[in-house]
């Protein structure tokens, strides 16, 4: 446990003093809405609520596959993938810390995406907003979780910046389904139903563990 609250204390101390990942999402998240808003039709508020919750899951997943494309960029760069793997204790952990500290960074540009989302495209999002943050949050595990461990797959491989998105986007099909069903629901103010949040629940809790379970032997290789 000692080796996940190191992690996670580096990484956020880490990207507090670069912000490298943080801007690189943010700048990047506001680019994917603004290019949605030139192609988005004169449409009544009503459809756009129906419709928004689709765009703006779009934006969170790319803006989420840049900083995961950054996870382990630091340890790469230094050479220290080879420490990572002599550390104490289950290599877990590791990923524990790793992917703790990305759903913090990736949660902190959703959450200033979700802002200028609304200003453009003229969506309340404060209606249901505990809604929407619960199901945002519950969706960023599973994001994060297998994010964390295929980046660490294809970190030494040359086309990690294709192969990362190439194989997280397939993974994440059913839990993006649940969020933008359940996002939906919230922005046109119906309570959060608990068909909407089993889903992410299972997916997410499935992902983590077989991620926490499976990042020993991807360490190794």
């Amino acid at each position: 446990m000692n080796v996940a609250w190191a992690l996670l204390w580096k990484d956020l101390a880490t990207e507090w003093r670069s912000r490298d990942r943080i801007v690189a999402m943010t700048v990047f998240s506001f680019l994917i809405i603004v290019v949605f808003q030139f192609a988005w039709p004169n449409m009544e508020p009503e459809q756009i609520a129906q419709l928004a919750p689709g765009i703006l899951w779009v934006t969170y997943v790319f803006a989420a596959v840049i900083g995961l494309g950054r996870t382990f960029s630091t340890e790469l760069e230094n050479d220290a993938m080879t420490a990572l793997a002599l550390a104490p204790g289950n290599r877990g952990w590791i990923f524990l810390g790793k992917a703790t500290a990305t759903w913090v960074l990736i949660t902190a540009v959703q959450a200033m995406a979700g802002l200028v989302f609304a200003l453009f495209f003229r969506v309340d999002l404060t209606i249901g907003l505990s809604g929407t943050a619960t199901i945002v949050a519950l969706a960023n595990v599973a994001i994060c979780s297998v994010g964390t461990l295929l980046s660490a797959m294809s970190v030494r491989s040359r086309f990690r910046e294709v192969l990362l998105p190439v194989l997280l986007i397939p993974t994440l099909i059913p839990v993006l389904a649940a969020a933008v069903t359940g996002t939906t629901a919230t922005v046109a103010g119906e309570a959060l139903a608990l068909t909407t949040l089993q889903p992410l629940i299972v997916i997410g809790g499935i992902y983590f563990i077989l991620c926490f379970l499976l990042f020993d032997f991807v360490l190794d290789e």
